[in-house]
């Protein structure tokens, strides 16, 4: 018995490094464009680039402590008090006082609802270009998708992780 691949076995082996260039390609344009929209919407808002990030993750995850937050941004604490000094003057968050009476100064961080729609309306565009591409797709292949992209997410964190501890 021979150790030496076939060819059909080298060509399988090709398409599937072909593949898998061609899927992280995809995924590196797919993260420029997002960035693209973010910068647009951001521009739209009047608020930074790292303003609507962390405003995001205080709308999906919140209410945070700034702490909390920052952890969640990988941003110095220092840093997220003069974001969250423009989010608060821009009327997109609220810092409320924790009812803690062993820390007077605990604040928890959260998005103002109201507000929500003006991000929407900036991003509705794109919400109904997804929807209707996710119409071609049936329920089995999109939870293959919705599958893929959770792992290529929790692949990032840890990849983030191992940077911000170096």
């Amino acid at each position: 018995m021979s150790s030496v691949p076939s060819p059909a076995d080298s060509d399988a082996a090709r398409r599937r490094r072909r593949l898998t260039t061609e899927t992280k390609e995809a995924l590196r344009e797919l993260n420029n464009q997002l960035s693209l929209l973010n910068r647009q919407v951001s521009t739209h808002l009047e608020v930074k680039d790292v303003d609507l990030d962390c405003l995001e993750l205080i709308t999906r995850h919140g209410p945070l402590s700034p702490s909390a937050l920052a952890r969640r941004a990988g941003l110095h604490p220092a840093t997220l008090t003069g974001i969250l000094d423009r989010l608060q003057r821009g009327g997109w968050i609220s810092r409320d006082r924790e009812p803690n009476p062993a820390d007077r100064r605990a604040v928890s961080v959260r998005a103002l609802r109201e507000r929500n729609r003006d991000v929407y309306r900036l991003y509705a565009g794109m919400n109904t270009a997804m929807d209707q591409i996710c119409a071609d797709y049936t329920e089995a292949e999109l939870e293959l998708l919705a599958d893929f992209l959770r792992r290529i997410n929790q692949a990032g964190e840890h990849a983030t992780g191992e940077l911000a501890a170096d």
